[in-house]
């Protein structure tokens, strides 16, 4: 059958293969016998020849849904110069023009066949009356919609950082680990002298091995520095290999990205990552081959704050980790992989910071365990954002002891911050660091403090001390920080009058948007006509995740970890957690990309941006996730009977 442009059949001639389509086709798929049969007895069929544009952005009237049927339909935007950009493309199955129907107006995106292309055709009519019978329909356009619309944001927010690194540079966020891996490993049997592992390494010219047991399988790694290290401390060349190869082994699937892998070894401090395929050991990927390949690599600072043997010499190294920022901005990473990159970084500094000084006062009288918070807690710290820390001191009864420890943490605390401080990371202003006295204690009365915050809320208290339920372990013991976890978490649970005084938090600062969707900015000052997008964006989010990952007991404290442990629960719809993830996502990436702008010419980076300065897609999609906050606070309104205006 020879087609010509807008060709039109009768579904009745082919009415099974109509009704068939939509029994496939989401979300038809989800309705009732009854309605898709109506449904199919009102489309019709279309043809349109290849490089036919059927909408126009701006102007066309959407006057039916189209869904394609076979062929494939390109969508994309054309701004005021005439450059185009691709927003997506559209196969077997895919829809046009849905979200147009149901908000009304005109055709979002030009809409264009990359080839003979068949459809079935929803008239404005028929569809809109699904649409209000099956609300789910709309909300599945609506939401197609937003994630359209964020992921061209992102594009323009990647744009505006600047150019592209240099051609034939490792893009950690673009390569697979396969691609650079070193293959196949070496193996060296269990019980193989120390000797026989050095004699290995020079014949294969590799510097490192992996320890098989008689079945072949991988026991543990040892590396050319376990070697030197046998060397330094005389150990016999004949002793078996095993006991100085580290296990168990830690691996990386081939088809991980390169950020993934460099993350891993950063977090847990190795060069070599064995790369696994189904599960089997198939090659080697090294700290050496991202450092090679890439030129600012995050890897190369991380070496080089865990080289420096002076504190004084990290402060300079701190101020690095915007360039670090900037790379990853540019090869289009999102703000959920800056921000956990930031975090190792800033975690390697500070550990080096409390390293290096533990060598210079000696010993302490008791252990500790740095307490991280806030932002830093939730491991989302951007530019170099306020010091928010704490401490925890092992119990003692002997009072010699707990007198002797007040002294040492005094001054070392003190000196911690002092360091701090000169890499670049300010103080407190409401003074929550290790250095003040309050927030200095032993676990016991760590437990006594949260126990009172949480059974005899104060409003106010309780307002400031929400960031002290972000907290996680930073250098020292662990264990103290997870103790003290394991204390709060079932308290926080069984008090609800609690988690109304952290959810009423939450409402405090509205989304900044008035009834007709305009912006509301600053009236003056400082900041005026310009938005905050820390507090009226970003904090609303965070907040909204910390009291819902309370209420479950969930010990996660990244906000978007939080999110995704809250949509396995069920107590939120997954496709708001999903609304909030895209908005959360979008408003980090637009601070960071403005802090970037801010640092590189020469300002103190701020929370602050100015809507005017903003494209049109990106204040669309800041609208968006303003409005996203407005459905969590109503959400918790109705969750926790809040009647605040």
């Amino acid at each position: 059958m020879t087609m010509h442009n807008g060709d039109r059949s009768d579904p009745g001639s082919q009415p099974a293969m109509v009704l068939s389509f939509f029994k496939r086709t989401l979300p038809f798929s989800g309705l009732e016998a009854r309605s898709l049969e109506t449904l199919a007895s009102q489309a019709r069929i279309d043809f349109l020849p290849a490089g036919t544009r059927f909408l126009t952005q701006g102007e066309s009237e959407v006057e039916a849904l189209h869904l394609v049927q076979k062929g494939g339909v390109r969508l994309y935007t054309r701004d005021e110069t005439g450059r185009e950009t691709l927003v997506d493309f559209r196969g077997e199955g895919g829809a046009v023009g849905g979200m147009a129907l149901v908000q009304g107006g005109r055709a979002r995106l030009s809409a264009e066949t990359v080839e003979d292309t068949f459809f079935i055709k929803v008239p404005k009519a028929a569809f809109l009356a699904v649409v209000e019978k099956h609300p789910q329909v709309g909300r599945f356009y609506a939401r197609a919609f937003a994630e359209e619309y964020t992921a061209l944001a992102f594009e323009e927010l990647k744009e505006r950082s600047g150019t592209l690194p240099e051609p034939g540079a490792l893009y950690l966020m673009g390569s697979r680990v396969g691609e650079i891996m070193h293959g196949p490993s070496v193996d060296i049997p269990m019980g193989a002298s120390i000797q026989k592992a050095a004699q290995l390494m020079e014949e294969n010219r590799v510097g490192s091995l992996l320890v098989v047991d008689p079945s072949g399988e991988h026991l543990g790694i040892v590396t050319d520095k376990d070697l030197r290290k046998t060397i330094a401390v005389g150990m016999a060349p004949e002793a078996p290999v095993e006991i100085i190869m580290s296990s168990p082994l830690s691996t990386v699937d081939e088809r991980a990205v390169c950020f993934d892998a460099l993350m891993a070894m950063m977090r847990q401090e190795l060069h070599h990552l064995p790369v696994t395929r189904a599960g089997k050991v198939v090659g080697m990927i090294t700290a050496h081959d991202i450092v090679v390949m890439q030129g600012k690599s995050p890897m190369a600072l991380f070496r080089e704050i865990t080289a420096q043997r002076d504190v004084e010499g990290l402060y300079d190294l701190s101020h690095r980790t915007p360039q670090v920022i900037r790379a990853l901005v540019q090869e289009g990473a999102k703000a959920g992989h800056i921000t956990r990159m930031i975090t190792v970084i800033n975690d390697c500094l500070l550990g080096q910071v409390v390293k290096l000084l533990l060598k210079q006062l000696g010993p302490p009288p008791v252990e500790f365990c740095w307490l991280l918070m806030g932002s830093e807690g939730r491991r989302e710290q951007t530019f170099k954002t306020d010091q928010d820390n704490a401490i925890i001191l092992r119990d003692v009864e002997d009072p010699l002891i707990a007198r002797a420890a007040g002294v040492y943490y005094e001054a070392f605390t003190e000196r911690v911050i002092a360091h701090l401080v000169k890499a670049g990371f300010p103080p407190c202003p409401g003074g929550i660091m290790a250095s003040n006295p309050k927030w200095r204690l032993s676990l016991a009365k760590w437990k006594q403090t949260f126990e009172r915050w949480i059974l005899k809320p104060d409003p106010e208290e309780v307002m400031h001390a929400a960031i002290f339920f972000d907290f996680r372990a930073g250098p020292g013991q662990a264990a103290f920080a997870e103790e003290l976890k394991s204390y709060i978490m079932p308290l926080i649970q069984r008090q609800e009058v609690f988690q109304r005084h952290l959810a009423a938090n939450c409402l405090q600062n509205k989304p900044p948007l008035s009834f007709f969707r305009g912006f509301i900015v600053e009236k003056d000052g400082q900041h005026k006509n310009q938005l905050d997008l820390k507090s009226r964006g970003i904090a609303p989010i965070a907040d909204f995740a910390r009291v819902i990952a309370l209420r479950l007991g969930i010990t996660e404290t990244s906000t978007l970890g939080r999110l995704e442990a809250i949509s396995d629960d069920g107590i939120v719809s997954r496709d708001l957690i999903a609304e909030v993830h895209e908005a959360y996502e979008f408003l980090m990436q637009l601070r960071l990309v403005h802090q970037l702008a801010q640092w590189e010419r020469g300002e103190d980076p701020h929370n602050h941006v100015a809507p005017d300065s903003l494209t049109d897609l990106e204040k669309r999609t800041l609208k968006e996730a303003f409005q996203v906050i407005g459905r969590i606070q109503s959400f918790l309104k109705d969750l926790y009977k809040l009647n605040i205006a």
